[in-house]
């Protein structure tokens, strides 16, 4: 056994030794959920700062892009949306490095910093009408960065999170990081809600919709401060005692070709068809509610807010639930039920546009097909890699499903149905793209809940 490091020992407090050899450490409930409400804390403030942009991006459009144009205005701010998920695979690579070599914890911390940054930037950006074609190209560069970030940001809290986690309670716990997509849109939804109700409907488009990206500031301010009292994870800390991390991760990911086909295999089996899974439940059908069935802002905003709070909980309760019978079946349903349920859920809220009620139930449904599909997710990521090169590898099937698969869906699915005219033309790419998940995921994807992740460390060691 190599001899333990001061390093090695500088783990979250409340950690114990666990066996005789003292080379797998425990960390008791309370510290547990100290990690998870940090980690969780600050990476629903990061996804709120990337989706107050697709919140408000038909507002957004008549102030960054010319106005003889609504429609072509509303396409290039989603495709300038879509870049922030575009560029979401390189700050996987970029921060996986770090966070495989220096620790998951300094990684996580600079993606929060720069998050905060860039999103309080566009609170102050100048306007089209201000200087021109610039305020355009700003807006780009900003969402890049802030791609970047996000891009880091997931897979630190994930691995942080599961490597404190019990291995038999892994998808429990590590299913509050999965809520915190969500809850972060909901939170921008009820800020921008809120603002718009204290300042009236004129003020907020004309300067109002800037306070939610100020708010930031606060936000990452009070989460970086939690976050900095936060120790190394123990199974990152016991491997860098033994020298046993990686001193090239991202050729150690990519260069070796078992790990490559198991990137492979996590993208085209689980995280393609999560994404859009995902952003067809929550995104898309916002944009669906107030541009194709013209539902009035506040309403559609309250019943996506409603809708997502009611389905928060199964985020949990299909993490739990992965524990017990395993995380590829329930991932596999939901991308079946998505492809299934697309054009009938939307087909009927078509039909019921006028009732707030049926439509909040309708996008319940959706969120609902969401939290089979991303509860266990961040779990089967992290048992799917090895720890030394844990961060970056499961960081790029992640980001690229969501990224790309994803993050490219509401462009690809409005200009469909803009080029075709018919309102549910653009559902055929989620459900594609889900279809695809469920072959590849039901053929390839192999069912790695039983893994102890100690183990590893044990084996190295």
């Amino acid at each position: 056994m190599a001899q333990s490091s001061p390093e090695s020992l500088a783990v979250t407090p409340g950690i114990r030794a666990h066996d005789s050899e003292g080379a797998r450490e425990v960390v008791d409930s309370s510290t547990l959920w100290k990690v998870i409400f940090a980690s969780a804390g600050g990476t629903m403030i990061e996804w709120y700062d990337f989706y107050i942009f697709g919140s408000l991006a038909a507002i957004i459009s008549t102030h960054f892009f010319p106005k003889d144009n609504p429609t072509a205005g509303f396409l290039l701010t989603l495709g300038t949306f879509a870049t922030g998920f575009v560029v979401r695979p390189f700050g996987a690579l970029v921060f996986g490095r770090v966070g495989d070599i220096v620790g998951r914890k300094y990684a996580f911390l600079v993606t929060l910093l720069l998050m905060g940054g860039a999103t309080a930037v566009i609170g102050f950006l100048p306007t089209y009408e201000t200087i021109g074609i610039a305020a355009p190209i700003a807006l780009v560069l900003i969402r890049l960065v802030q791609g970047l970030a996000l891009g880091g940001e997931y897979g630190g809290a994930a691995v942080y999170v599961a490597e404190h986690a019990p291995d038999e309670k892994r998808g429990f716990y590590t299913s509050f990081i999965q809520i915190t997509a969500t809850l972060g849109l909901f939170v921008s939804l009820a800020v921008i809600l809120g603002t718009r109700l204290a300042i009236g409907e004129a003020d907020f488009k004309e300067w109002g919709w800037r306070v939610p990206f100020l708010l930031s500031v606060l936000l990452v301010a009070v989460s970086f401060y939690v976050r900095t009292r936060l120790k190394e994870s123990p199974i990152f800390a016991k491997l860098k005692a033994q020298g046993k991390t990686s001193a090239a991760p991202i050729k150690d990911s990519l260069g070796n070709k078992r790990n490559w086909k198991v990137i492979l295999i996590a993208l085209f089996g689980a995280t393609a068809g999560q994404g859009v899974v995902w952003y067809t439940g929550q995104f898309y059908a916002l944009y669906f509610l107030q541009n194709t069935l013209k539902v009035p802002f506040i309403t559609s905003t309250i019943i996506v807010a409603a809708a997502l709070a009611l389905g928060m909980p199964f985020f949990v309760f299909f993490g739990a639930l992965s524990d017990r019978i395993g995380r590829k079946k329930i991932m596999i349903a939901g991308n079946l039920c998505g492809a299934i349920g697309f054009f009938p859920v939307f087909w009927a809220m078509k039909q019921n546009a006028d009732s707030p009620v049926a439509l909040t139930a309708l996008v319940f449904v959706l969120v609902l097909f969401v939290t089979m599909v991303y509860g266990p997710i961040a779990a089967y990521l992290v048992e799917a890699f090895p720890a030394k090169v844990r961060y970056t590898s499961l960081s790029i099937p992640y980001h690229i499903g969501n990224g790309v698969f994803g993050g490219l869906l509401p462009l690809i699915a409005s200009s469909v149905t803009v080029a075709t005219g018919n309102i549910y033309a653009g559902l055929l790419y989620p459900i594609s793209v889900a279809l695809i998940t469920v072959v590849v995921g039901g053929i390839f994807l192999k069912e790695r809940s039983d893994v102890r992740l100690w183990d590893e460390i044990d084996r190295t060691a």
